[in-house]
């Protein structure tokens, strides 16, 4: 008889990585659509390789570690979905302030110009 061995998974963590996966594919979707253009800018960003890129693109796999600080880094969408996968909506508002705030002082700046 051969022992029953390997990792217990609990019933409430079923899922959720096939759900973090479809999140981060949909979030680089929506911000660089679906082309080549999209994975060369996923490699850039990322310095992961092609095929790499192709896959999270896909939503085969999705990114680990650095490699996803590194999205999250360059992508306000890969931002968003792990701020709300992890519940933290409101730094996600946060983050729209601040782009705002970067907006309007670049505004400010082009309104000045034009005045001088």
């Amino acid at each position: 008889m051969v022992p029953n061995m390997g990792t217990i998974v609990p019933v409430r963590t079923r899922g959720i990585r096939e759900d973090y996966i479809a999140a981060i594919a949909a979030a680089l979707r929506r911000e660089l659509g679906g082309g080549a253009r999209a994975i060369k800018t996923i490699m850039r960003w990322t310095g992961a390789s092609g095929r790499t890129a192709k896959y999270w693109l896909a939503g085969d796999r999705g990114p680990e570690g650095w490699h996803l600080i590194l999205l999250a880094k360059n992508s306000d969408e890969v931002m968003r979905v792990v701020l709300a996968m992890a519940d933290r909506d409101l730094l996600s508002v946060s983050i729209e302030l601040g782009a705002a705030e970067a907006a309007l002082v670049r505004a400010s700046a082009i309104l000045n110009a034009l005045r001088s």
